[in-house]
């Protein structure tokens, strides 16, 4: 154990951090080598110790979420992952005005305000991410994105403290915001839903659940979407156009159900996943001159 992580063990003690977390076991890809640290804040204060200790331990971190959209290297992460819990993790319905934490599953999040009578965020259903990850992403699915709901978002730092920014405020694109070019986290999100029917909501989410079911490989593991959608395409059927549904490299597939996901299919490390990616950019560039950047985030030693 490192000088850094005995540190840690003592001015960390509350929040019980964990060294050496197979990454593997927290991404949804299952790939992955160790972390050097894993803590789980459970609240603002908190998450402001462990923030202030990877300051001045002159630690790199990043926010983990759900793993969901995560391709880690082999050789692992240096450094502090964070998952937000606890108080981050609840979310306060008022009439159409949702409050959720930023470490709560998105997914729950739709269903609980569909079951509460409330439409907007039903195309969230099957997002395997956290409100917070969603957010940092501008995820989207079904011709809705979060920056469509979002009406402001929390977030911290050192620096600031706690801030609030209102919805013109977040630099919201294609899977953009203006999280990705800072060093804030963000805690808590408040949507401005619509009231609608009960059972309307939950039979939408009911229709886009099945949806997903039977065109999305649900049962293997992938950090879902590989590639961005190119203007005026789909990747889908870009990369089944040019042949590769089911080319394997190693562990790692082009999904024979949707030719978009990448997926596991047994032991693939991330080099196999990373070759097969260059491999579909290559060859859909070759064949359609077309450029496919890829969404899931690469992260780790190389």
């Amino acid at each position: 154990m490192e000088a850094w992580q005995k540190k840690a063990e003592l001015a960390l003690s509350e929040i019980r951090p964990q060294f050496q977390v197979l990454m593997s076991e927290l991404t949804t890809f299952k790939i992955g080598g160790p972390l050097d640290m894993l803590v789980e804040p459970r609240d603002i204060k908190e998450l402001g110790s462990v923030l202030q200790f990877c300051r001045d331990e002159k630690l790199a971190w990043m926010v983990l979420g759900l793993g969901s959209n995560l391709l880690v290297r082999d050789k692992g992460i240096r450094g502090v992952g964070i998952r937000l819990a606890g108080e981050f993790e609840s979310c306060e319905i008022n009439e159409g005005r949702v409050y959720a934490g930023a470490g709560m599953k998105l997914a729950d999040l739709a269903k609980q305000t569909a079951g509460q009578g409330l439409s907007g965020l039903e195309f969230a259903c099957g997002i395997p991410g956290t409100v917070g990850g969603a957010v940092y992403m501008n995820a989207g699915a079904y011709d809705g994105e979060m920056a469509g709901v979002l009406e402001k978002v929390q977030s911290f730092d050192a620096d600031q403290g706690s801030v609030w920014y209102d919805q013109p405020d977040l630099n919201m694109g294609y899977r953009l915001s203006r999280f990705q070019k800072s060093s804030q986290v963000i805690t808590a999100v408040c949507l401005d839903l619509k009231p609608t029917e009960k059972e309307s909501a939950e039979a939408k989410i009911a229709q886009l659940t099945c949806q997903r079911e039977s065109k999305q490989p649900l049962e293997m593991p992938s950090a879902g979407s590989v590639f961005r959608r190119p203007a005026g395409y789909y990747v889908g059927p870009l990369i089944e156009q040019a042949g590769l549904k089911g080319f394997t490299i190693g562990g790692a597939q082009v999904s024979t159900k949707h030719a978009g996901f990448i997926v596991n299919v047994g032991g693939a490390t991330s080099q196999d996943v990373l070759e097969l990616i260059r491999y579909i950019q290559k060859d859909v560039k070759q064949k359609f001159e077309v450029e496919l950047i890829p969404e899931i985030k690469i992260i780790g030693e190389e």
